[in-house]
């Protein structure tokens, strides 16, 4: 990756509705603008996301979403779905970045935010960078926290399904709400951990010691866990496979898909419909890579890719 930066500006947006968004501007203030879509939903951003783009050719913004990482309230489900996400990025756009258009660039939910974006405002997009494409449609839910990735994991799955008693584990994602809301905040940091842990197992192709130590701190499991766990219970707050149907509101926009032939997480179906609906985007199946971005195989391809579009 690129060397480690630090933002030239950075601050918050006050939402209408009682959010504030937290953003920062790294690189070349003169450079092309990039917006970066961090994963979850819930994560937050890092300092190593910063790295994927060339500091002296990007100027790149880059937030933490509603209710994660800086932004405030914390673990907040409240005025949270897609779409106020999609106008949050439309506002950091015109009002901190202050161009017409942009690069996107997302991974994971990043991808699924960032395929949202662009369907809704595909003017604004310059180009799009998507890895480990994930459209919230029901059978990749049902794959990730209900069956599926459970039979390449069963001791990891064991710990997710620990907190869920027998007779409400036919539909874990609900059972899970039910804990993760809850008033009492011990049962809610029980879920929050065996939730993200579950991800934070499953995420790379091989063990990965810094991947599972992605949410250990309460703060960080409360809202990886909450945030998604609202999103997948409402499907994203989408139609069913809408993503996908709306593709075609992306041609003409340049585009990269990245995915990892084992992506667990994000099951490389979905990456090769996306091709399908969206030809014109080149597309890398990685033959040795799972979810996570900082796998060899899919790094290189994220790196040539911001390299490709940096003009």
């Amino acid at each position: 990756m690129y060397p480690a930066i630090e933002p030239y500006r950075h601050g918050f947006l006050q939402t209408e509705d009682g959010h504030q968004i937290y953003w920062e501007l790294c690189g070349n203030p003169q450079g092309k603008p990039a917006i970066f879509l961090h994963g979850g939903p819930g994560s937050g951003c890092s300092a190593a996301h910063r790295r994927l783009f060339d500091p002296q050719r990007y100027n790149v913004l880059l937030f933490d979403q509603r209710g994660c990482g800086r932004s405030t309230p914390h673990a907040s489900l409240e005025h949270n779905t897609t779409w106020h996400l999609v106008a949050d990025i439309e506002r950091l756009r015109a009002e901190i970045l202050q161009t017409e258009q942009s690069l996107i660039f997302g991974g994971s939910w990043g991808s699924t935010l960032g395929l949202a974006y662009s369907e809704t405002h595909p003017q604004r997009v310059s180009a799009l960078i998507l890895r480990g494409i994930f459209t919230v449609r029901r059978a990749e839910l049902l794959w990730f926290y209900q069956e599926g990735a459970s039979w390449l994991f069963p001791d990891a799955w064991q710990n997710y399904l620990a907190p869920i008693p027998p007779e409400e584990r036919h539909d874990l994602m609900a059972a899970y709400r039910k804990r993760l809301t809850s008033s009492d905040r011990n049962l809610q940091l029980l879920a929050a951990h065996a939730w993200s842990q579950w991800e934070d197992h499953t995420i790379s192709l091989l063990p990965n010691e810094q991947h599972r130590q992605s949410h250990v701190a309460d703060a960080a499991a409360l809202a990886f866990a909450r945030i998604e766990n609202h999103y997948f219970v409402n499907r994203g707050f989408m139609d069913e496979g809408q993503l996908l149907r709306d593709a075609h509101k992306l041609h003409g926009i340049p585009g990269v898909i990245v995915q990892g032939r084992y992506d667990v997480c994000t099951p490389a179906k979905t990456a090769w419909e996306l091709h399908k609906a969206w030809p014109q985007a080149e597309f890398h199946l990685v033959d040795d890579a799972g979810h996570a971005f900082d796998e060899p195989g899919i790094l290189r391809h994220l790196l040539a890719a911001t390299d490709k579009f940096a003009g």
